[in-house]
């Protein structure tokens, strides 16, 4: 179960920003998350859902993820760990689209609210 969390996060860290295109209030929790994602990734902060599938893993028996989440269940199955800084420009970039378009329906949406609310059509 707690894999399926982990996972659920990582998907919400890369791809959460396009959930504010319909929910711009969703952009604040996504914010919380990719600098949390970005903040267990450089420095050695420990991640709460490692920690707790670590737990787990004690409970049955089993040892600590070998090299964390990422390492023991991405990094050359999901894709090879050489490509890994091909893989964080991807990431980077698909945040900072999803961001952008965040902004532009906000601001969208902010200019059709300053617009009358009745247009008196002259013909």
């Amino acid at each position: 179960m707690t894999v399926a969390v982990h996972i659920f996060a990582l998907l919400f860290i890369g791809f959460g920003g396009f959930l504010a295109w319909r929910w711009p209030k969703v952009i604040f929790v996504h914010v919380f998350f990719a600098a949390w994602g970005v903040l267990v990734n450089v420095f050695p902060w420990p991640c709460p859902l490692t920690a707790a599938e670590n737990y787990f893993r004690h409970q049955q028996g089993l040892g600590d993820l070998p090299g964390g989440f990422n390492a023991y269940y991405l990094y050359d199955t999901v894709f090879p760990r050489s490509s890994l800084p091909v893989v964080v420009v991807i990431a980077m970039a698909t945040v900072i689209i999803s961001y952008i378009g965040a902004y532009q329906r906000w601001r969208h949406r902010h200019h059709d609210g300053d617009a009358p609310a009745h247009r008196v059509s002259m013909g």
